[in-house]
């Protein structure tokens, strides 16, 4: 399993809100899709996805605050494309 984290955020900010999710659980995401945005107060961050696989589970939910480096609740379960 692998997990996604928020990612380094900006010099100065330190924390930023998960604005929306592209992804649910169940989907297949291929690496490179962005799974979910985060915004801060100055810039929209698309994280990606690291490896291929099947979302498993989300616990930040849109408009929740996250810090850098958070667990976003949601891990990748590496698979082969169906």
């Amino acid at each position: 399993m692998k997990e996604i984290k928020v990612p380094i955020l900006p010099e100065s900010i330190t924390e930023a809100t998960v604005a929306a999710w592209h992804k649910k659980p169940g989907d297949f995401v291929e690496i490179d899709d962005v799974v979910v945005e985060i915004e801060t107060d100055k810039v929209v961050l698309e994280v990606p996805a690291e490896e291929s696989g099947v979302l498993s589970e989300i616990s930040a939910e849109e408009g929740e605050t996250v810090s850098e480096q958070q667990l976003l609740g949601l891990s990748l379960i590496h698979i082969s494309e169906p």
